[in-house]
């Protein structure tokens, strides 16, 4: 996740969250504790709380085995570290062949993040785009390409200006950078995977970002954009994204928000009253899209399963769960559905 987000100006504790039913949310699942339960145990928890998709960051053996036949469907991570390694075309095909065919069909993949938050000043960032197109190309020597789409994960800091909304653009430094990565992903249908924060929006500049507008929560219009009205943080983040998309010349490529969080205790605003308003809303809002693309469902996974012991350096960091490592439930979720 993000600390450093751009501005986006102006911006109880719950009884039950609904996520069986709401087919665009899913759980990222973290393994960064020493007090986590066992991959089936987790891969139960997701099936008896009718999570249907989930999110990881590295290529877990156990992990994909305890998914075998759950009908989870997936986002499977390559780290930052590795990319370097996957601009070897050999690599990348020893790669799909050891974590992606060796459990295909078992285990439903839908996405491939090559690389999370790769900034475009980071020495990684010259090898995500080869990396990415081997592993696309190994994918497609499996004739799988239609099931399985391969980008990468971006956080909000490439946008040089996000309000409006409609004014939204990447930033001159990473121009290049994703433009290149967007056509790839136009060009084979794959979506843009971006990590969204309102909470780190918010809490860079509460001064002119309200807390309610955060936690979709305002009565009303806050930000009038044109002929669009937006009521909450979220909305208008992903909008600026569509609006940067297109003018990278990318109009319809889809937004898949690949993180979205509130931490529960560590920081600014951070409390078990605001994670489970931001959840609860979260989960109910994405149905419906947003006011750039209103009646299209957001793709987007929770961050995180589990409250993380290991993440860091930030307390913060260690409390975006909405479970507790013994798998009791945060936010007194009796059901989701």
């Amino acid at each position: 996740m993000a600390f450093l987000a751009p501005i986006f100006l102006f911006g109880f504790f719950i009884s039950g969250l609904e996520l069986a039913g709401a087919q665009s949310v899913g759980v990222c699942n973290g393994k960064n504790g020493n007090d986590l339960p066992s991959d089936g145990e987790v891969i139960d928890l997701y099936k008896s709380n009718g999570i249907g998709r989930m999110r990881i960051y590295e290529p877990y053996s156990t992990t994909l085995d305890a998914l075998r036949g759950s009908n989870i469907e997936l986002i499977i991570g390559i780290l930052n570290k590795d990319l370097q390694g996957l601009t070897n075309a050999a690599a990348a095909t020893t790669w799909v062949q050891n974590n992606i065919r060796n459990y295909w069909p078992d285990v439903k993949f839908k996405y491939i993040a090559v690389g999370n938050e790769v900034h475009p000043g980071d020495a990684e960032a010259q090898y995500v785009l080869p990396a990415i197109q081997n592993i696309h190309n190994a994918i497609a020597v499996a004739s799988l390409q239609d099931q399985i789409k391969v980008s990468t994960s971006i956080d909000t800091t490439l946008l040089g200006n996000s309000y409006p909304p409609s004014a939204g653009s990447f930033s001159d430094s990473a121009n290049s950078y994703i433009t290149a990565i967007v056509n790839f992903l136009v060009s084979n249908g794959a979506p843009l995977l971006v990590n969204v924060y309102p909470y780190f929006s918010y809490t860079g500049n509460p001064s002119q970002i309200s807390l309610p507008y955060a936690l979709f929560t305002s009565p009303g219009v806050v930000v009038n954009d044109g002929n669009l009205g937006y009521q909450n943080l979220f909305d208008a983040m992903v909008d600026a994204h569509y609006s940067a998309l297109e003018k990278a010349g990318a109009p319809n490529l889809q937004i898949v928000v690949s993180e979205s969080g509130w931490p529960s205790e560590g920081g600014d605003a951070a409390s078990a009253d605001n994670a489970g308003t931001y959840y609860k809303n979260l989960i109910n809002h994405v149905k419906g899209g947003t006011p750039k693309k209103q009646g299209q469902a957001i793709e987007t996974y929770l961050f995180a399963m589990f409250d993380e012991n290991l993440k860091g350096p930030e307390e913060i960091e260690k409390h975006f769960g909405l479970f507790l490592p013994n798998k009791q439930n945060k936010y007194q979720i009796t059901s989701f559905g």
